[in-house]
């Protein structure tokens, strides 16, 4: 048996790709296990790679490029996904961002007495602080206290950081705790549509729910004659409209328009038809809804958006992705002619333009390796992880540049993200194994782990706590723990249950700034 292991061992350590996606494979289904209420999905890869890393140094040898490479991808994936919401919600953010900054001085804070109780030394405890966070900057920990001492504590305590917090967010994510100052988006209750008999005269202009975009209206039947309804329309009594939005929402408009009427406008397409369109023209992508001027170019207006699982509202300032399935609404004679203007293919949008990654990539990098002086002669380095999110926050803001889409179609994203966050957790896992299986059940290994819990635990209390007193929703707040942790597999885990923009909104807010209230905490602790 001996023989057969160390056969097996020396196969994997000269084929480390076969040792990366064995890792990949196994671990992946490991995940799938359920453990109580919860599943650690991708990051059974990580677990797996401990144990495989255990068997034989060699395995985890060689593997920072792979690791850089998955983090970065995955970070930037990120924030090409989530810039939008970010910066549209900034001032939503703030307090988030305040509490995120006193989570993680009181945590370390918290570790460093039990260190104190303990024995564990100061060198450790930093390294173990950011282990228990998953953070990348076990780096500056090592370079202020001399000594590889704070990897071996970076390593007991990573998994310990990854189960606590993943078990946290299990308890946190479906809750809907009130959050006066973070409603819910249009697209958590869904959209729906209906139609209404008026019974009164109202301009659109002067209704607030259609110049809040809180609704849409696309059809418009009057004196027996339908067409779609133009942007400064006056309604008139007896008029029936279709109106689309959220539940709430169109209770709220039939109240104030008239009453609900039985027959669906939306039937009878010989003057009016409507069609889901695959935005895949570069021409379209990256611009606003209001931009396109559907009512001038076709008589017609949009009024949903399909993008991945979620219905969105087709607000004026909502910037349209390569791979969104628009809900167009226009004159029958034109349909065709908008399905050309928006490229309606499904072939043009599996492949991704690698001009625009290469360059965000590029971009990220190169931001993640400027060095920012700090006082006490600290210095800052966003590394692979924080740069290519914060530049891929920016692009995805912007949407496009000139010619150049930064945006990546939905699915596109999504399998990006999934492989470097694969690769990532399989090359971490298999880098870690032995200094985790040196150390693991030994009493410092018990102690460590012990600590890391603690991290994790004093964050995240006060960062849901203060949260949930400040008016923020569980999604936001549970995005917002994966950030300040920082680990992927807690994001992916939090939206595989629950797929809401506010979970990737509240990571990528506290994702970089938790990095550098990182690097200034381990240096503190190495220090005291």
């Amino acid at each position: 048996m001996p023989d057969l292991l160390a056969s097996v061992v020396d196969v994997l350590a000269s084929a480390p790709i076969l040792t990366v996606f064995l890792v990949i494979g196994v671990g992946t289904a490991v995940g799938q296990i359920p453990f109580g209420p919860i599943r650690f999905g991708a990051a059974g890869a990580l677990f797996v790679g401990l144990a495989v890393g255990a068997l034989d140094p060699s395995l985890g040898e060689n593997l920072t490029l792979l690791r850089s490479l998955g983090l970065g991808l995955f970070c930037y994936t990120v924030g090409i996904g989530a810039g939008n919401t970010f910066f549209r919600n900034l001032r939503r953010q703030l307090p988030l961002m305040a509490l995120c900054v006193l989570a993680l001085v009181l945590a370390g804070g918290a570790g460093a007495v039990y260190a104190r109780l303990t024995g564990i030394s100061p060198a450790m405890d930093a390294g173990a602080y950011a282990g228990a966070l998953t953070s990348p900057v076990l780096d500056s920990a090592i370079e202020a206290a001399g000594t590889q001492e704070p990897a071996v504590g970076y390593a007991l305590a990573y998994p310990v950081g990854v189960a606590v917090a993943i078990l946290i967010v299990a308890m946190v994510i479906g809750r809907d705790w009130p959050g006066r100052r973070d409603p819910r988006p249009a697209s958590a209750d869904g959209l729906e549509a209906t139609s209404v008999f008026l019974l009164r005269r109202v301009a659109l202009s002067e209704l607030e729910a259609f110049q809040r975009n809180r609704i849409r209206i696309s059809y418009l039947e009057r004196d027996g004659a339908t067409r779609v309804v133009s942007p400064d329309e006056e309604l008139l009594p007896g008029d029936k409209v279709v109106i689309v939005g959220a539940p709430t929402a169109l209770e709220d408009a039939i109240h104030e328009l008239g009453t609900g009427y039985d027959r669906c406008l939306a039937k009878d397409r010989t003057v009016v038809d409507y069609r889901r369109l695959t935005v895949s023209s570069t021409r379209v992508a990256g611009r606003t809804i209001g931009e396109l001027d559907m009512h001038g170019r076709f008589q017609g207006v949009i009024t949903r958006v399909r993008r991945g699982d979620l219905d969105l509202l087709a607000n004026d300032d909502l910037v349209l992705e390569l791979g969104d399935r628009v809900l167009a609404v226009v004159p029958s004679g034109d349909l065709e002619r908008a399905a050309d203007y928006f490229g309606d293919s499904e072939k043009s949008i599996a492949q991704i333009d690698a001009f625009s990654v290469g360059v965000g990539m590029a971009l990220g990098v190169l931001a993640g390796l400027v060095a920012i002086p700090l006082p006490g002669g600290i210095t800052l380095r966003l590394g692979v992880a924080a740069g290519p999110l914060v530049v891929g926050m920016v692009l995805g803001r912007l949407g496009r540049t000139g010619p150049f889409i930064w945006q990546l179609p939905h699915a596109a994203n999504a399998t990006i993200r999934q492989l470097g966050l694969l690769f990532f957790l399989a090359a971490i896992g298999l880098a870690s194994g032995q200094d985790f299986a040196a150390s693991a059940f030994s009493m410092t290994g018990l102690a460590v782990g012990g600590l890391a819990a603690l991290v994790v635990g004093v964050g995240a209390v006060v960062l849901l706590a203060g949260a949930r007193r400040v008016g923020l929703s569980a999604p936001r707040a549970a995005g917002g723990l994966a950030g300040l942790v920082g680990q992927p597999a807690i994001l992916a885990f939090a939206l595989s249950k629950r797929d809401d923009e506010r979970v990737e909104a509240g990571y990528a807010t506290l994702f970089a700034l938790a990095i550098v209230v990182k690097i200034v905490m381990v240096q503190v602790l190495v220090a005291v």
